[in-house]
């Protein structure tokens, strides 16, 4: 079976492994982030600099997952998922995906407006997004906090209705990204054995036995 048919009931091995990633950058980047804030002790610059590479690195898997994820469908929700509960985690998708892709632009965006590069590992410097403006700054800092936010109550939520699947409703839908498959059905009874009806060669004796029979 190819990755491509096996996404129509589970996620593939490439999928599990952006989201797991993409879920610990988060983390780590929402941790460093609140670490690093107000604060002058002698790792601030140190912290400071993490974050942005996670931030980044967040980038490229959130572009990378989309792509994935235009070749390979998501598995399908189970049909007794009410209609309110299955649109909420579409729109929590998308909102996830817009958060993810656009944090990362914004706090770029925010260097250039500080007038500080942000230097990869290795030395290499990203061109600025924004010209240095000290209002500009001030503005996307802002949003930067906001988004963060955002985000993180995104997550809790998400990770929230995926125990739910897992440990409430049991319908699949945890393990699709655990490696399982999704039950369309998770309730319904196991189909029994069909019943053979006994055939007439099967229920006639043995022709010797039948001339015994008559014989005797």
């Amino acid at each position: 079976m190819n990755e491509g048919m096996q996404t129509s009931t589970r996620y593939g091995a490439l999928s599990r492994w952006l989201h797991w990633s993409m879920a610990a950058l988060i983390i780590g980047m929402v941790f460093v982030g609140a670490a690093m804030v107000d604060s002058v002790a002698a790792w601030q610059p140190t912290a400071v600099q993490l974050h942005k590479w996670l931030g980044l690195s967040l980038l490229v898997l959130v572009v990378l997952r989309l792509v994935y994820r235009l070749r390979h469908p998501a598995p399908p929700l189970p049909a007794d998922l009410p209609r309110l509960q299955a649109l909420g985690a579409r729109g929590a998708h998308v909102a996830l995906y817009a958060l993810m892709f656009a944090m990362p632009l914004v706090g770029w965006a925010m260097q250039g407006a500080a007038g500080t590069p942000v230097v990869m590992p290795g030395g290499w410097v990203l061109p600025a997004l924004v010209a240095p403006d000290l209002a500009t700054y001030g503005l996307l800092r802002d949003a930067h906090a906001v988004l963060a936010y955002a985000l993180f109550a995104l997550v809790l939520l998400h990770a929230g209705a995926g125990l739910y699947h897992g440990f409430v409703r049991r319908d699949g839908v945890l393990a699709t990204m655990l490696g399982g498959a999704v039950s369309a059905e998770p309730d319904a009874p196991e189909s029994l054995p069909a019943i053979e009806e006994p055939s007439t060669a099967a229920a006639a004796p043995p022709s010797g036995e039948a001339g015994r029979g008559e014989g005797s």
